[in-house]
């Protein structure tokens, strides 16, 4: 019998070499794909980077739906609609510094800018800088250091700045 894992990896691995030819062709940093169950995003965290990292997840059709049956925390409030969020744009466990001694990025009350690191997210043994896409102040920080987070989790709810 032969084995079928070649076969089904080849269709995504085929897909990522082609993304890394855009990427390299076009000058891009950051290119995502995403189609049903599968997510790809590759990444360079500078110019210089020969190659980008790549995050691959596919979630079997059985979880898609249940993502965490019972929390082990109480769920934070819903973020007003007013105001905006940093989400997680990957599945991993969420850090609020760049070492257990070191301090937070940012904290409570903490006024940010766009481009600014705000967390880390490691995912499958890679580090992660997430960077906010606004500018504010942060007003509530929704997850905790050390929690697993799933992909578009809100991390920290911003005040806007005006």
């Amino acid at each position: 019998m032969a084995d079928k894992t070649p076969s089904s990896n080849q269709q995504p691995m085929e897909l990522i070499e082609r993304m890394l030819k855009l990427m390299d062709e076009r000058g891009l940093i950051e290119l995502e794909f995403e189609q049903a169950d599968v997510k790809i995003r590759l990444r360079k965290p500078d110019a210089a980077m020969a190659r980008p990292s790549v995050e691959y997840i596919q979630m079997p059709a059985a979880q898609q739906g249940h993502q965490q049956s019972t929390p082990a925390t109480p769920a934070p409030a819903v973020p007003a609609a007013d105001r905006p969020t940093i989400d997680s744009p990957m599945v991993g466990t969420f850090y609020t510094a760049p070492a257990p001694d070191a301090p937070a990025f940012v904290e409570v009350g903490q006024t940010i800018s766009v481009g600014q690191v705000v967390c880390i997210v490691e995912a499958m043994k890679l580090m992660n800088e997430i960077k906010s896409e606004v500018s504010g102040k942060i007003v509530e920080v929704l997850v905790q250091n050390g929690e697993s987070i799933e992909f578009g989790q809100p991390l920290y709810v911003i005040e806007p700045s005006k």
